[in-house]
């Protein structure tokens, strides 16, 4: 049996959104900057692929730009606003992707802002109160945090966020990477200035993404050679990415509330099966509060065993797809960033867990199983 549980990492494409790229990977190949016919064609699909994708986030065609993912995008923002609004300080937070902490951390070793970093409390929610500290002390300032983390899932107050955010002046970017596609996002609503997507992660194609970037707080481009994107993006357009990208996020919110529903009861259906199984178990995150955590993921902690450090790979040879992360460091592998963060000096054993609509309770019970053989092997040695 193969079960495949890092839907974080990447899902499978849905048939219908294959379906929907097909013609323009064959038939329809124009470019789209051609006067002539064939260019004109893909043209229109891409525009139309923007509006719909603009309708479903109440938002203007506009203040959508396509890009080749969740990191560019992230960059793009990023580099974007603090050059275009010399800003000379940020605020994010110690658990951020790679995307946002990499990019923030090198404009600061390269002299350009200061990072301050909020406070997170034991379950790694955003320290609210602190942020407004933060934004009382710093003016002029960039504030990037995730909607959701992509690793231990904690939903952070995104409403309340850009509220203080605009109350301080401050330009609010965040990575909604995880969550787009699962939750609706209201852009008339939300005050958010700059937000980025992932196809792959909603059952669409890889190497497709976008960037929300609003109307009333444009930046300058990351990528220069075009005029594509509203001279925002340079290059030719990944053409059937984008018919595929705006067809799985129609799709995500057509079926959002049944599949929020069988996800969430698939989550806890694993979260109670695992705590009955397996011997000192625990969640890292909020897992147990599903109104304070992504739906779509569960991070487990393992008691310490000299085999953690090989689980992810015993698990693969049973024919579990999940990922890893612990908060030890050892050799080379210096674990993960966000678990170092959160439970500094711990040496128990983390996977996550990640699940879609494609995922069933039969192969949740095969993951568990395997899962309780595993850590039991590991405990008998110790």
């Amino acid at each position: 049996m193969k079960v495949y549980l890092d839907n974080a990492a990447t899902t499978p494409l849905d048939p219908e959104v294959f379906e929907a790229m097909k013609p323009f990977m064959l038939e329809d190949f124009g470019n789209p900057s051609s006067t002539h016919s064939h260019g004109r064609k893909v043209r229109a699909a891409i525009e139309s692929s923007r509006k719909k994708v603009a309708e479903l986030l109440n938002c203007t065609p506009g203040e959508i730009i396509f890009t080749s993912g969740g990191t560019e995008a992230d960059n793009a923002i990023i580099l974007g606003a603090i050059k275009t609004y010399k800003i000379k300080n940020a605020i994010s937070s110690p658990i951020e992707h790679h995307a946002v902490e990499h990019t923030l951390k090198t404009l600061e070793k390269q002299g350009e802002i200061k990072l301050h970093y909020v406070r997170l409390d034991q379950k790694g929610h955003v320290d609210l109160g602190h942020l407004e500290t933060l934004l009382k002390e710093y003016p002029n300032t960039l504030v990037s945090l995730m909607h959701a983390n992509n690793e231990i899932g904690n939903l952070l107050d995104i409403q309340r966020v850009s509220e203080l955010c605009q109350q301080y002046n401050a330009y609010f970017h965040s990575d909604t990477v995880q969550t787009m596609g699962h939750y609706k996002h209201d852009l008339k609503k939300l005050k958010v200035h700059g937000m980025t997507a992932a196809a792959h992660k909603f059952h669409g194609p890889k190497g497709i993404g976008f960037m929300y970037i609003n109307k009333d707080k444009k930046i300058q481009p990351m990528v220069h050679g075009g005029a594509q994107e509203r001279n925002m993006r340079g290059g030719t357009e990944n053409t059937y990415g984008i018919i595929g990208l705006a067809k799985a996020l129609e799709i995500c919110y057509r079926e959002m509330e049944e599949h929020e529903n069988t996800i969430s009861q698939l989550k806890k259906y694993m979260i109670e099966k695992l705590k009955a199984t397996v011997q000192g178990i625990s969640f890292h995150g909020d897992s147990d509060d599903l109104n304070r955590s992504l739906y779509t993921v569960l991070n487990v902690s393992f008691p310490e065993s000299e085999e953690n450090e090989m689980m992810l790979f015993n698990l693969d040879l049973q024919g579990i797809s999940a990922s890893g992360g612990s908060a030890c460091s050892s050799g080379a592998t210096t674990g993960s960033h966000v678990l170092n963060a959160l439970y500094p000096g711990s040496k128990r054993g983390a996977i996550r867990f990640s699940f879609s609509k494609f995922n069933t309770k039969e192969e949740i019970d095969f993951a568990v199983a395997k899962v309780a053989e595993t850590v039991g092997i590991g405990m008998a040695k110790i």
